[in-house]
C-alpha cells in the first residue's frame, strides 16, 4: 500500500515575517473549511499582542487559530511542547472534518510537527545559569566560540544572538558527548505522520522591508511602549525568553533609559530585518517549498490546495 494515500494532508503556509502569511490563511478560509495551528513561537504567550503581530480578537473570532495564547510569559514552552499540542490540535481538526493549515515563521516548530524531533537529553536548569553568567561575563561571540570548538556544524549556522540556541546546544553536548547537529543528522527527522503540501510566500526584498517598516511603527501607534510596560508592572522579569525577543527587548531598554524611543523603533526595524533573513535561510534548504507571491499568485494557491486536498 502506497503510504503517501492513508497519511492525514497538512497544509503549511510559512515564510518570513511580515510576509502576509495571517492576511493569505483569511483570504484562504473564503474557499476552504480550514482552521490554522499557529507557528509561532512567541503567539503562544498571554497578553503578549501587539509586539508578537497576534491577529486581532475578530480575526480569531472568524477562523478557529490553535497554539495562540496557551502560556503565560514566565511559563515554560519548547519545541516538544508545540509538537503535542500541534499534532493533538490537527487531529482534532481532521475529526471535525476541517482542513488543517500550519502557519508561520518559527522554522523549527514546522520541521518539529511534520518531521519529528530527535531524541536529546532533557533541560539541565544549573547548566543554562552557568552558561548565562558565563555569556554576560564574557559576551554571546565567546559562548557562540565555545559552541564552534563542540559542534563546528552547528556553530556555524548560529550567530551570537541566538542564546538560547546556543546554549541549548552546549547542554547537549555537555550531557551525552555528541554534537547537537550530529544527533538532528542521525535523526534525520524521521517521525513523517502527514502528507505535506508546503506553501512559501515569496515578497521581493524591498517590499518585505517596507512592510517591516510600517508593522513596527504600526505595533508602537497601537501601543506597544504600554503593552511591554504593562508586563513588566505585572513582575515579568525583563530577563524571560519571552521578553528578550525582538520588539520587546528594545522596548524595555527604552523604559530602562539605555536609550531613546526613536532609537528603539528603528533597532526594532533593524533587528526585524535580520531576523527575516534568517527565516528566509532556513526555509529556502527546503526543496519541497513550492514559493509563491501572495499577491499576484492566490488562483495558483487555490488551485494547489484544492488538487493536494483531494480524497
Amino acid at each position: 500500500m502506497d503510504m503517501a494515500a492513508i497519511l492525514q494532508p497538512l497544509i503549511v503556509v510559512c515564510g518570513p515575517t511580515a510576509c502576509g502569511k495571517t492576511d493569505l490563511c483569511l483570504r484562504l478560509a473564503g474557499h476552504f473549511d480550514l482552521e490554522i495551528v499557529s507557528a509561532d513561537s512567541r503567539q503562544v504567550y498571554r497578553t503578549m499582542d501587539i509586539g508578537t503581530a497576534k491577529p486581532e480578537p475578530a480575526v480569531l473570532e472568524r477562523v478557529r487559530h490553535h497554539l495562540v495564547d496557551v502560556v503565560d510569559p514566565d511559563e515554560d514552552f519548547t519545541v516538544a511542547h508545540f509538537v503535542e499540542q500541534g499534532r493533538r490540535a490537527i487531529e482534532g481538526i481532521r475529526a471535525a472534518s476541517r482542513l488543517p493549515v500550519l502557519a508561520g515563521g518559527t522554522g523549527l516548530y514546522i520541521q518539529a510537527l511534520t518531521e519529528g524531533l530527535a531524541d536529546v537529553p532533557p533541560a539541565d536548569p544549573a547548566f543554562r545559569q552557568k552558561m548565562k553568567r558565563l555569556a554576560q561575563e564574557h559576551g554571546n561571540e565567546w559562548l557562540l566560540e565555545r559552541l564552534k570548538r563542540v559542534d563546528p556544524v552547528l556553530g556555524a549556522r548560529l550567530r551570537s544572538g541566538d542564546q538560547v540556541r546556543i546554549i541549548r546546544a552546549l547542554e547537549v553536548f555537555e550531557q551525552c558527548g555528541r554534537p547537537l547537529s550530529e544527533i538532528q543528522r542521525r535523526h534525520g527527522f524521521s517521525d513523517r505522520p502527514y502528507r505535506l503540501l508546503k506553501i512559501g510566500l515569496a515578497v521581493e526584498r524591498e517590499e518585505l522591508y517596507r512592510r517591516i517598516e510600517l508593522r513596527t511603527e504600526a505595533m508602537f501607534a497601537a501601543g506597544l511602549v504600554d503593552e511591554v510596560r504593562a508586563l513588566l508592572d505585572r513582575g515579568y522579569d525583563p530577563a524571560l525568553k519571552a521578553l528578550n525577543t525582538i520588539g520587546y527587548r528594545e522596548v524595555i531598554g527604552y523604559l530602562q533609559g539605555r536609550h531613546s524611543l526613536q532609537e528603539a523603533i528603528e533597532r526594532v526595524k533593524r533587528n526585524t530585518r535580520r531576523y527575516a533573513k534568517r527565516q528566509l535561510t532556513w526555509f529556502r534548504r527546503d526543496e519541497s517549498i513550492n514559493w509563491v507571491d501572495p499577491d499576484r499568485e492566490f488562483a495558483k494557491i487555490t488551485e494547489l490546495i484544492a488538487k493536494f486536498n483531494v480524497p
